[in-house]
């Protein structure tokens, strides 16, 4: 028996990021413009760091608690009041070690391994990895592109719930396809969890990148107090966190000591220096945020508008989130293409293959960076899709 023969078969079937071999294959060449990852371009608003300086100068380096200190679970509760106008106590808040745990946390929290979690795609692939490392089968349900427009068919999702089915994975405003649930999706959504006595773990990350006028709607705008939802989230997009590994999951408190007990044997919490900088982003960054949203808005309208002239690309404005989902003319392996395009142009696109069932004929771009580069970004791919 080899090293590799002797590990668990649920280690060895984790699967490579097709993002990641994207980033790997290009990271360093000189000119690149890398619209790969799901990031911006800025680093964390100096007075949030500030904060977090301070506290870890001050000795703030102990274990601390395990559901996320008062003062965070606090900010918390005014961020949701004000940005959701929804009233949650302090104590439906865990602070988790990233948005990433938090995804984890709440399947294992909701299903056990050899049952099942129903999931929209394309996706992020993280979603179904996530569960299946947790023993849990991903039960994909691709949603319909049509006219360059994404859409969800219900009948399809409610086909997809069976016996084994413990819960749905609704991500929206979605990565990668901007695809974001009017109150009308979420309630029938809703309706089919009730109906089927099933969870809903609900990923809103990107809802206040929503580019039809405020937030995006919300199970919160539609749920009663009772139902079963679960929401994860982050600090990494909205404040320029994405290296601090924060994040959040929104629970019925009645949860509390099972989600503390999941945290206490993954990561036995988040360090409070770090938190510190949480709590300020929350209370001081709506103006850095805002700035954010305004700037995705902008870009998105410059890329889109740019490769849409072509006439060789089928894609629609995504109404949220931070990305364009390109269908462009004659790609038939958008993982080639990726590596293709880093080669010709020096753009970073993730390949469609990377986000499961439905998107294996698309690019994905991020469009959250200095305007200048998108508009160079736009215009090298301009070029390439002409050439071909």
């Amino acid at each position: 028996m080899t090293i590799m023969t002797s590990l668990s078969p649920r280690a060895l079937s984790a699967p490579e990021s097709g993002i990641v071999e994207v980033v790997n294959y290009a990271r360093g060449r000189e000119g690149l413009i890398p619209l790969w990852v799901g990031e911006g371009d800025l680093p964390t608003p100096a007075f949030v760091s500030r904060a977090a300086a301070d506290a870890l100068m001050a000795g703030e380096t102990f274990y601390t608690w395990q559901r996320g200190i008062p003062p965070l679970r606090e900010a918390l509760a005014r961020y949701y009041q004000r940005r959701f106008q929804k009233m949650l106590s302090p104590e439906n808040f865990y602070v988790t070690g990233s948005g990433m745990q938090a995804i984890k946390l709440a399947i294992e929290a909701v299903a056990s391994p050899g049952e099942e979690m129903v999931l929209l795609t394309p996706a992020w692939p993280n979603f179904a990895a996530a569960a299946d490392l947790s023993g849990v089968r991903p039960i994909a349900v691709p949603l319909t592109f049509e006219n360059g427009k994404w859409q969800l068919d219900l009948d399809r999702l409610e086909a997809a719930i069976g016996e084994k089915t413990r819960a749905l994975f609704i991500n929206t405003p979605s990565n990668p396809t901007g695809w974001t649930a009017t109150h009308d999706d979420l309630q029938a959504i809703l309706s089919l969890a009730r109906k089927h006595g099933i969870w809903i773990i609900a990923d809103e990350i990107y809802a206040l990148y929503h580019y039809l006028g405020g937030r995006a709607p919300s199970f919160l705008d539609v749920m009663e107090e009772d139902d079963r939802i679960l929401f994860v989230n982050s600090f990494s997009k909205n404040w320029s966190m994405t290296g601090w590994r924060v994040g959040w999951i929104v629970a019925p408190p009645a949860m509390g000591q099972v989600l503390e007990n999941l945290i206490q044997y993954s990561t036995s919490g988040v360090a409070q220096f770090m938190q510190r900088g949480a709590v300020v982003a929350l209370d001081e960054g709506d103006g850095f945020v805002d700035e954010n949203v305004a700037k995705a808005k902008r870009n998105r309208d410059l890329f889109c508008d740019a490769l849409i002239a072509t006439n060789r690309v089928e894609t629609l404005k995504p109404d949220g989130a931070l990305y364009a989902f390109l269908k462009i003319d004659g790609v038939t392996d958008s993982r080639r293409t990726a590596l293709d395009i880093v080669d010709k142009t020096g753009v970073g696109l993730a390949p469609g293959t990377a986000f499961g069932e439905g998107g294996a004929l698309f690019m994905r771009a991020c469009f959250l960076r200095d305007p200048a580069q998108i508009a160079e970004a736009a215009e090298r791919l301009r070029a390439y899709i002409l050439s071909r």
